[in-house]
């Protein structure tokens, strides 16, 4: 069994706000308290990167229109024990889907954090 670091996005929605950069902040700082409302305050939160298709230059993934704004943001959390990288996202997907209901989750990376945890002394 070995730990694996899964890094998920979220598309947020928020209402009532002049900028993307109060929207990134309102975005991050909701998902946080959802979060940690639900224990999981070890789940890491900060806004989404996305590519410029004219310059190739990264932007924050903050999309503002009439006042609301859809926010890319990426979820982060260590998931220890699982068997495989699918069961390691599934298992994210379950923790992290049970606390921020109805918000949209794709998991975007997986990574494998070292070897095998347990050891056979036979």
């Amino acid at each position: 069994m070995s730990n694996y670091v899964v890094a998920m996005e979220a598309a947020w929605l928020v209402r009532d706000v002049e900028n993307s950069d109060d929207a990134i902040g309102v975005a991050v700082s909701e998902a946080g308290k959802r979060l940690n409302d639900q224990d999981l305050d070890y789940v890491e939160v900060e806004a989404g990167v996305t590519t410029c298709p004219a310059c190739a230059e990264p932007l924050d993934a903050a999309f503002l229109a009439a006042k609301t704004a859809l926010v890319g943001l990426v979820l982060e959390l260590t998931v220890f024990n699982a068997d495989s990288e699918e069961h390691a996202e599934r298992i994210a997907k379950s923790e992290v889907g049970g606390a921020l209901r109805d918000v949209p989750l794709e998991v975007i990376e997986v990574i494998e954090e070292g070897g095998e945890v347990e050891s056979e002394d036979a």
